[in-house]
């Protein structure tokens, strides 16, 4: 097989991003883009070198094997459905849905049809993240025993975005439930969850939480802590702690620069990088990368539906615990 030829379904800000990584890939072509946008469509078409055609065509063109998914939330599960059916290898931004058994069903569509699919969890291909994960399957901390996880927006996003979001826990923590999963080594099987409007109003009014807490508990007894806030005033704030028998492995912030000033007033350094376009822009290139690699040489293709749909789980379970103020047991 050739270079790997790819649609893009989605030329938004993630889509943007996700085409360029495409075109720029050695054994990767990116063929189409199509767009609800037709302006944004032929911008990122006209920038990469690529066609602009709509979704059906892209779908059902025999000169692209693979699509990548970055439209809307609510469009993913179809697109995913059609794509497998049209026999195409499937990249899709996380969730598959807002609602899991949505997802379940899509699932099942995906394994009837044998197709390939890859969600895009993109943080487990941070090089410090994935480093972390690594070491901790060499054995250097031991037996894992608790996991920290800090994640922290600049600013909350717009109303009429959050309205749709799906909430907190499922459309920012989400992130996090699967980092968990990739640093715990055990499926958590207790959640509990708390929430508070601390950072605006609005969000409130809309039903959802800009502040939140989770710890997610394993059967042999592991444990995670993640904290959210969509407020940070130093930047964006990714960090995460993994704690074992034997040792501590850390992964912190990356700044734009390393420089330290000083003088008799202290020590200054850069800000945490501005959002997640600048932090994860090493990641979003990886999983790309693995994505084609996985495809055109048969490997895995991981984070996997599977895996999208277990932090869906965990999402819902943290949504129902803040709700409710009752810790969930999951089966």
């Amino acid at each position: 097989m050739g270079d790997l030829r790819f649609g893009l379904l989605g030329a938004g800000r993630i889509g943007r991003i996700h085409g360029g990584n495409v075109a720029a890939h050695p054994r990767a072509r990116l063929v189409a883009v199509a767009d609800a946008s037709r302006a944004a469509a032929e911008d990122l078409a006209g920038a990469q070198g690529a066609e602009v055609r709509d979704p059906d065509a892209i779908i059902g063109s025999p000169d692209i094997d693979a699509v990548v998914i970055a439209t809307p939330t609510d469009t993913h599960a179809e697109l995913i459905e059609r794509a497998a059916r049209a026999g195409k290898a499937i990249f899709c931004e996380k969730p598959v849905s807002l609602d899991a058994a949505r997802t379940r069903a899509c699932l099942d569509v995906v394994r009837d049809t044998g197709a390939r699919l890859m969600v895009g969890f993109n943080r487990r291909f941070d090089p410090s993240f994935a480093d972390v994960r690594r070491r901790i399957e060499a054995g250097e901390i031991g037996r894992v025993e608790l996991v920290t996880i800090l994640s922290r927006d600049p600013g909350p996003p717009p109303l009429d975005y959050i309205a749709r979001s799906g909430g907190l826990f499922r459309d920012m923590m989400i992130h996090d439930f699967d980092m968990a999963r990739f640093l715990l080594g055990e499926e958590p099987v207790m959640v509990s969850a708390v929430g508070s409007c601390l950072v605006d109003p609005g969000i409130g009014e809309a039903g959802d939480v800009d502040t939140a807490a989770v710890l997610l508990t394993t059967a042999s007894g592991r444990i995670a802590q993640i904290s959210n806030s969509r407020r940070a005033t130093y930047g964006y704030d990714q960090r995460v702690e993994a704690h074992g028998s034997a040792g501590l492995l850390a992964a912190g912030n990356r700044r734009a620069t390393t420089v330290v000033f000083a003088d008799g007033r202290g020590y200054a350094e850069d800000p945490a990088l501005p959002f997640f376009l600048e932090r994860y822009a090493d990641a979003y290139r990886a999983e790309i990368d693995t994505f084609v690699r996985g495809v055109l040489d048969g490997g895995s293709l991981s984070p996997s539906g599977e895996d999208g749909l277990r932090a869906q789980v965990l999402a819902d379970a943290a949504t129902e615990s803040a709700r409710s103020g009752q810790t969930i047991r999951l089966g």
